[in-house]
């Protein structure tokens, strides 16, 4: 079973339908033993990176995430703010990260010229045009959501 993890922060229905309408189930969730019994995991979010790690923290999720995912392999898809979670730290805030990147997460920084609208909403499509590094990982996430 995938689980969504609800820890306050997230569009978790949009999540979940979407996973419904390619025929995926999938559970909305911030109980730990829900949590641990997953197979996969989705952290989604949006809103302010220490809120997030506040909310983790609150909620007892961190040990569990931790356990799951750096010791048992468990995959886990960061979308938004949840992706960023998994860095060391982010620029918008003061507490430290999951740090499960080694990376620091930023503003994007764009020249005056351009006038790009942030944050970026909606669905979008990839297409590879090549096979590169990145072809295994993005085989890895068909895998993951059933797709392929």
């Amino acid at each position: 079973m995938i689980v969504i993890i609800d820890y306050g922060m997230g569009n978790l229905y949009s999540i979940k339908n979407m996973l419904k309408k390619i025929g995926i189930k999938a559970q909305i969730s911030s109980d730990v033993q829900i949590i641990e019994n997953a197979d996969k995991l989705i952290l989604p979010g949006v809103g302010s990176f220490d809120n997030g790690m506040n909310n983790l923290t609150d909620l007892g999720i961190i040990p569990i995430l931790e356990n799951k995912v750096k010791k048992c392999g468990t995959p886990i898809l960061g979308i938004c703010l949840g992706m960023q979670l998994f860095t060391k730290s982010s620029e918008e805030g003061k507490l430290q990260g999951l740090g499960w990147i080694d990376a620091q997460t930023m503003r994007f920084k764009f020249d005056e010229k351009k006038s790009l609208k942030i944050p970026h909403m909606g669905w979008n499509t990839i297409s590879l045009n090549k096979k590169n590094g990145y072809q295994q990982r993005i085989e890895h996430l068909q895998g993951f959501s059933g797709i392929g």
